[in-house]
């Protein structure tokens, strides 16, 4: 539709298809993005149950004694920290699937959370990967002996669990990347004023 002014210009509308379709095509593109976001919040959760699920079973019983994953803390917060990770993205998938409108107080929690999230997650496994640096190599300093040695089962478990937690990680990253694009991308960019020129005064000799 067009509509002529006066002058004889004309200043072109859109027509009400060209806008249907327009908001037909954003409908899709934000069904799309809803849908990778749940794909990538429902991975995380199947790799936190799978490294928890592992580490729980980890006990190993030898002629030189028994050993679990309860025995240190390290591998203990490994299992609490997939715990937290598998139920948190569970719901928040739940949650970014549903097709409602995204407000700020979502995004803003929707970003602390899955930095809170990637920070406990990737502790779990640093802390981890030391207890299991010790345990291949041992510390003489600290005499402390390699034991993988002895428990050769326990430790390919807990490292099977270690490896998958970092995996998570891997995936914990690129959604803290994403809810950060959609938290700030809903901020205006800064208004760039022209510098204005100073005036410095001649002093004459």
């Amino acid at each position: 539709m067009i509509d002529k002014g006066s002058s004889g210009g004309g200043v072109v509308s859109a027509s009400p298809i060209t806008m249907m379709e327009s908001t037909a095509e954003n409908e899709e593109v934000n069904t799309t993005m809803r849908t990778a976001e749940t794909l990538l919040r429902l991975v995380p959760m199947a790799l936190c149950v799978t490294a928890l699920v592992i580490m729980l079973k980890n006990s190993q019983s030898t002629d030189f004694g028994s050993l679990s994953y309860s025995d240190l803390g390290a591998f203990r917060y490994l299992v609490h920290a997939n715990g937290i990770c598998a139920g948190y993205s569970l719901l928040s998938a739940i949650v970014a699937v549903m097709p409602r409108s995204f407000t700020m107080p979502h995004a803003w929690t929707f970003f602390f959370l899955d930095q809170g999230l990637t920070y406990l997650i990737l502790a779990a496994g640093a802390v981890s990967s030391e207890v299991l640096y010790l345990a291949y190599k041992g510390d003489t300093s600290i005499t402390w002996s390699a034991q993988c040695g002895y428990f050769g089962g326990f430790c390919h478990k807990a490292t099977a669990s270690v490896v998958i937690t970092f995996v998570t990680v891997a995936f914990y990253a690129v959604l803290s990347l994403l809810s950060s694009y959609k938290l700030f991308s809903r901020y205006d960019a800064p208004v760039d004023y022209p510098a204005k020129g100073i005036e410095i005064p001649a002093f004459q000799g």
